[in-house]
């Protein structure tokens, strides 16, 4: 333990990143058998869903104010313990409230693993961190395919939501295993004074990309996390329309550095939110095979979301150091828990309406999730507004630029 080996550190990065993105598949595909077996109400199942969406930024506010001080090892142990703890509280669990704590847990554990990670690749790979960063978040996406399909595959074969939690413990073992065992790199090209970090933060570009973040990550999560729900009755497979999303996503993120390097990061991020808002109006409309098209679009408007989004604060606000990219991941997830429980009551009441209006069965179900997604285009529609002035300002902002810890 030696020898500090990147490419070990980096892997386990990415396996704790697919444990993270797993439990959000496998938490969207067996939703509505909690609903079913518990009793519990789809806006009840939005309260448990926030938990993973609460946990989420309260890790990642406290790892982002004391990664200086612990360092990405002993944030990753903290994931680990959590996830493992969360997984199998959820597997033993009895009800509305014990799944509520489990959710936490595992929330806690995922925002653990982001605010490790994203700095230490940050800082590890200084001559490239937004292509590191994409390779990094490849495996969200790339967990959302595995996590998916085992959701789909397990409740075909009459597998119940207990065995579907269960296959979470073993890449959890992996990385655990790695974390343990290898010697992390000391922070060497980030902002390490946390002081300096916090007074950072009220840099003007820093205030206005945290908004953003809490509307990216809605127009991204949401619509994943509900996706079984709200498409269940609507001819197409929820399982297969998140695998074909979150596969787009992997390519791209992949893919990524080169498009990203050469179109402006701003240009990125401008260009998504025009394709998420056509893409989300488009699902709102569509039925049958349509449906498969209009998620293909989705999947290539948010795919640059996230890892643009901590891409941009590292290198244009990086005096921010971890702490900034903490906080903006966190403020996505904290945005994404606040709307949880309101979609999941606004898909209740639609339904009812569509009952009332004299619809029955699928037809009124399928009404209810198209009524949800035309609400949700409003929020990547506000991206295009704010993009669009980022968009307009984006000289003045690269000649403004502040340069990453090395270069200054």
């Amino acid at each position: 333990m030696n020898e500090i080996n990147k490419n070990k550190i980096f892997f386990a990065a990415c396996m704790a990143l697919i444990v993270t993105s797993m439990t959000f598949a496998i938490r969207a595909g067996i939703l509505t058998q909690l609903g079913v077996d518990f009793e519990i109400s789809n806006k009840e199942l939005g309260w448990i869903n926030s938990m993973a969406f609460l946990g989420f930024p309260l890790a990642m506010l406290l790892g982002g104010l004391l990664y200086n001080s612990l360092g990405a090892k002993k944030l990753m142990i903290i994931a680990f313990v959590c996830h493992l703890l969360g997984l199998v509280l959820t597997i033993y669990a009895g009800g509305f409230w014990t799944l509520i704590i489990s959710t936490f847990f595992i929330g806690f554990a995922n925002g653990s693993v982001e605010a490790a990670c994203n700095p230490m690749i940050a800082d590890m790979y200084t001559d490239n961190r937004t292509g590191m960063l994409n390779k990094f978040h490849v495996w969200f996406p790339g967990g959302l395919v595995i996590g998916a399909l085992v959701s789909k595959f397990m409740t075909e074969c009459g597998l119940g939501w207990q065995l579907q939690i269960a296959t979470m413990i073993i890449p959890t073992l992996i990385y655990g295993f790695l974390v343990f065992t290898q010697k992390f790199p000391k922070s060497e090209n980030i902002e390490s004074n946390t002081g300096e970090n916090i007074k950072a933060l009220m840099n003007p570009l820093f205030l206005f990309m945290l908004v953003c973040m809490t509307l990216t990550a809605t127009s991204e999560f949401i619509p994943q996390q509900w996706i079984e729900t709200i498409l269940g009755s609507s001819g197409a497979s929820p399982m297969l329309v998140l695998a074909l999303v979150t596969g787009i996503m992997a390519l791209g993120r992949f893919f990524a550095g080169p498009i990203v390097h050469k179109l402006n990061p701003i240009g990125v991020l401008f260009m998504s939110a025009i394709i998420t808002a056509v893409a989300i109006y488009f699902m709102s409309i569509a039925d049958g095979n349509m449906i498969y098209v209009a998620a293909a679009l989705f999947a290539l408007g948010v795919c640059y979301f996230w890892p643009t989004m901590i891409g941009f604060i590292a290198e244009y606000t990086s005096k921010t150091g971890a702490l900034g990219m903490s906080l903006v991941g966190g403020a996505g997830m904290f945005a994404t828990s606040i709307w949880n429980p309101i979609i999941g009551s606004r898909l209740d009441t639609e339904k009812a309406s569509a009952l009332a209006s004299g619809l029955t069965g699928e037809v009124a179900d399928v009404a209810a999730g198209q009524a949800v997604l035309g609400f949700m285009v409003y929020f990547p529609l506000t991206l295009v507004v704010l993009f669009g002035i980022l968009f307009a300002m984006r000289k003045k902002i690269e000649k403004n630029r502040i340069h990453p810890a090395t270069e200054i």
